[in-house]
């Protein structure tokens, strides 16, 4: 009886010896390889740290030269007592620049931002145009800067790619070590620009890499919080808004107020992006019936926005002052109502305007508005169960940002990192919830995955849409005179029939015609001569399309759960 548990207790220190030879095989091998990984990270946090809170300097010094004031923080309250014709002119002197920028260094006169990083991430092993991307940076500093009505994380966020391309392209990274440090640049850029370290690693995981990956997890914490440094040195620890939340929140009475926000909030960040779309196709068949140069679009709607600024200056950049407002309640009911209005239509007309900048500001600006114009509302109804008006000013706030991005978890912890306020948490959670549920139900989930949509890049369905495209048909097909190749004659006679494929290719054509021919195999063709017609060059089967499809998908499974 005794000989069992002795024959157990063999097994078992003959199995923990092997695992510790194990593990010590791995931090022997991996250990100085994964060091030095947080080494890189760390730095590309450093570099991202200061590219974003250079870019803010930058917008802030600009923007007070071009004002003529001090304190850009009271920007919207100084611009009251300029000529008119000095804010009607600013905005269309920078969409001039922006336009001339854009024009020479762009082919689509786009400027680049969070959905060019999301696909880069995506699509490009974790990198993003190099040319494109600085002339996007510059255009959007000068958007901010004269008028235009967006936000800055948008540039700071391909900022944040551009340094990471760099890296990658330094070392030769493969697709995953891309990928990652493309998160950590993000991290870092999202903390240096809002002084939010735990939002800024989960942003770059939850929007950018959309994956919580255990193994991206620490480097891109690593730089997140080097981001974060970076910002207090400049600002120290104050955080961006400092909101009023007096008065108790009556959980079991006051909370269904808060699923209403919600749908409301949803409703409101839908519109917003249904108005930025509207207006960018107006601008586009506008431009082309016009046969308006593509360098004046930025111009035209700079004049649109100087137009709406000399009665509503509060539209001018990133609209910290009015969302400060918003969040101490210092404005009344029909003010924030009409606000949110022009703020949409302002910021509809400058991305239509391809001027630049970001839309989570504005989001945040537009979402305070929505929840204080529903607060006083709903504590003027039920002033003996209310808390205060601020309090959903506050979570209209997360709740219009999160659906917007299609972020609830980041953007509620850079509600909460922006205002210091963790007291209101479940207010704000459930009204975020809400309203992304909605949202993402009436877009493809959030402004950024519809932007990719609009450009036919599928992502928002998942890998299982937008691998097809990574994988191209003269990677997998049998080659003309290699064994296994189909017969040539049955190749030509589905030519004849158009039913054949391009070698450039991918996936994401060929298996829908697998599906609509029925066929095992598509001929592959490069074009030849016009007397000539199409030239074989060998054939894609069915069964090879499925186990390249198969193997991509195992592979980033493996990825996103490493």
């Amino acid at each position: 009886m005794m000989a069992q548990p002795d024959g157990f207790l063999a097994r078992t220190l003959t199995e923990t010896r092997s695992g510790l030879a194990e593990t010590w095989r791995i931090l022997r091998i991996k250990g100085p390889g994964q060091i030095q990984f947080w080494f890189i990270a760390l730095f590309i946090g450093i570099a991202a740290g200061f590219a974003a809170l250079g870019f803010r300097l930058a917008v802030e010094r600009l923007q007070a030269w071009v004002y003529g004031t001090e304190d850009v923080s009271l920007l919207h309250s100084f611009a009251t007592t300029l000529p008119w014709w000095m804010v009607l002119a600013i905005p269309v002197a920078g969409g001039l620049v922006v336009g001339i920028i854009l024009n020479s260094a762009t082919d689509d006169g786009r400027v680049r931002s969070v959905a060019d990083v999301i696909e880069g991430a995506a699509l490009r092993d974790g990198r993003v145009e190099k040319k494109a991307g600085i002339a996007s940076a510059l255009s959007s500093m000068i958007t901010l800067s004269t008028g235009g009505s967006t936000g800055r994380e948008g540039p700071v966020v391909h900022i944040a790619g551009l340094i990471a391309s760099w890296v990658s392209n330094r070392i030769n990274a493969d697709a995953i070590t891309g990928r990652d440090l493309l998160g950590c640049a993000v991290a870092a850029a999202v903390s240096a620009s809002f002084n939010a370290p735990i939002a800024g690693a989960l942003f770059a995981l939850e929007v950018v890499l959309r994956h919580f990956a255990v193994h991206a997890f620490a480097p891109i914490v690593i730089a997140s919080v080097a981001g974060t440094v970076i910002n207090r040195l400049e600002y120290g620890g104050v955080t961006e808004f400092t909101p009023i939340t007096e008065g108790t929140l009556e959980f079991y009475v006051e909370l269904p107020a808060f699923l209403i926000l919600g749908l409301i909030s949803g409703l409101v960040a839908v519109v917003l992006m249904r108005a930025i779309f509207a207006a960018d196709d107006l601008a586009s068949a506008f431009q082309a019936r016009t046969r308006l140069p593509r360098v004046l679009r930025p111009a035209l709607a700079g004049l649109l926005l100087g137009m709406i600024a000399i009665w509503f200056p509060h539209i001018i950049g990133v609209g910290y002052e009015t969302t400060s407002r918003a969040l101490v309640g210092d404005l009344v009911f029909h003010e924030a109502f009409v606000f949110v209005a022009i703020k949409i239509v302002a910021v509809a007309i400058t991305m239509a305007g391809r001027m630049g900048g970001g839309v989570f500001s504005p989001s945040l600006m537009i979402g305070a508005l929505t929840g204080l114009a529903f607060g006083i509302v709903a504590t003027s109804l039920f002033p003996d169960v209310s808390g205060s008006e601020t309090l959903y000013a506050l979570a209209g706030m997360g709740a219009v940002a999160a659906a917007v991005l299609g972020a609830p978890i980041s953007t509620t912890l850079i509600v909460f990192e922006l205002t210091g306020d963790w007291q209101t948490g479940i207010a704000v959670m459930v009204s975020v919830s809400i309203s992304t549920a909605l949202a993402s139900r009436l877009v493809h989930r959030s402004f950024f995955l519809t932007q990719l949509e609009r450009r036919n890049v599928h992502l928002a369905a998942g890998p299982q849409a937008y691998l097809l495209a990574l994988v191209k048909v003269s990677m997998i097909m049998r080659e003309k005179g290699n064994p296994g190749m189909a017969s040539e004659d049955r190749c030509r006679e589905l030519i004849e029939q158009g039913i054949y494929l391009g070698s450039a290719a991918t996936l994401e054509r060929a298996m829908p015609m697998f599906e609509e021919a029925g066929v095992a195999f598509i001929p592959v063709v490069s074009p030849g001569e016009a007397d000539t017609g199409p030239v074989l060059r060998g054939a894609l089967f069915q069964i090879d399309a499925l186990k390249a499809y198969n193997r991509a998908l195992a592979a980033t499974a493996a990825e996103e759960h490493s």
